[in-house]
């Protein structure tokens, strides 16, 4: 019988590279972690971990069972989960991961309620990237978790996934308040093909791939000027005049009197909103509420753009 324990060990060994990395996360000694990766390598029956100058490296068996650990740990999370709320709403947890704009809007709106409505569940949220929190969905670390999903159908990532539409969010073209274009109050894409842009972190993230494929149907591709996953960050950068940004709807709570904010004469690109759970997961009913409230706040969001739309 395997050891659930040592295979948390294994799986944290995978994730971090080094026995010692490994130790840190999970406040073990090096020597322990060394232990339990011998003890489970005997309870296998084969080498799981080749050890070398460089580091650590799983064998095919390793890999095996990495694959496997994943889905024993979250089936275990999912059976703690439900012998927590076997009492209903009158207890238990529920662990949400969001990504920074809906962390700052959705989230707090639907936590607030949900306290309001079941004070004795225990909550948390932890801030994460869309692919982070997929796969912290995936090792069953968090039970819900808000993603962007661009055009089409969902990347391979989203397999073994159930996903709730909460609100689109329309994204908006942000200029220096300068700018030859800033006294407009609806801006064409094409008219600011030369100019340079801000991006998000990494060329995967929802938002970037939305600008490069708005951009390309506007009949250009953007020149990139600076990286950053903070829209606060990309504010400044726009302030300073170093180039301009698409940013989403949720991203605008707060606006510099230094920039201004344009909507787009062409289709307006957009992020699609979801809440992400676990196809086959057990879902409690403190997560089931939960997902009802962040469907009523998505719904809400969208009704007050529209009612703003129409005062305007």
């Amino acid at each position: 019988m395997l050891d659930v324990k040592r295979l948390r060990v294994l799986r944290e060994v995978a994730s971090r590279g080094s026995f010692s990395a490994a130790a840190d996360a999970l406040s073990y000694t090096q020597s322990a972690i060394s232990q339990q990766i011998a003890a489970l390598e005997r309870e296998a029956g084969t080498t799981l971990v080749e050890r070398s100058a460089r580091g650590v490296r799983l064998t095919e068996a390793g890999e095996a069972l990495v694959r496997h650990t994943d889905a024993i740990l979250a089936r275990l999370a999912d059976a703690e989960a439900e012998l927590e709320a076997i009492a209903g709403l009158r207890g238990g947890r529920l662990r949400l991961a969001a990504f920074p704009t809906a962390a700052a809007t959705v989230m707090p709106r639907a936590i607030a309620a949900f306290r309001e409505r079941h004070p004795a569940v225990e909550l948390s949220m932890v801030p994460m990237e869309p692919d982070e929190s997929v796969a912290a969905l995936k090792a069953g670390e968090v039970d819900i978790a808000t993603v962007i999903l661009d055009e089409g159908p969902p990347a391979r990532q989203y397999e073994g996934i159930e996903l709730l539409h909460l609100l689109d969010d329309p994204m908006y073209a942000m200029l220096p308040i300068g700018h030859e274009h800033a006294g407009k109050a609806r801006l064409r894409l094409a008219d600011l093909s030369t100019e340079k842009w801000m991006l998000g972190a990494t060329g995967t993230c929802p938002d970037t791939q939305i600008l490069l494929r708005a951009c390309l149907t506007a009949g250009f591709q953007a020149q990139i000027a600076f990286h950053s996953d903070d829209y606060l960050a990309i504010q400044g950068l726009v302030a300073s005049g170093l180039g301009i940004a698409l940013v989403p709807d949720l991203a605008l709570v707060a606006v510099r009197d230094d920039v201004v904010v344009r909507a787009l004469t062409d289709a307006t690109p957009v992020r699609r909103i979801f809440a992400a759970t676990l196809c086959e997961g057990y879902c409690s009913p403190a997560a089931t509420a939960m997902l009802e409230l962040l469907a009523e706040v998505g719904a809400a969001f969208c009704q007050g753009r529209r009612e703003l739309a129409l005062a305007s």
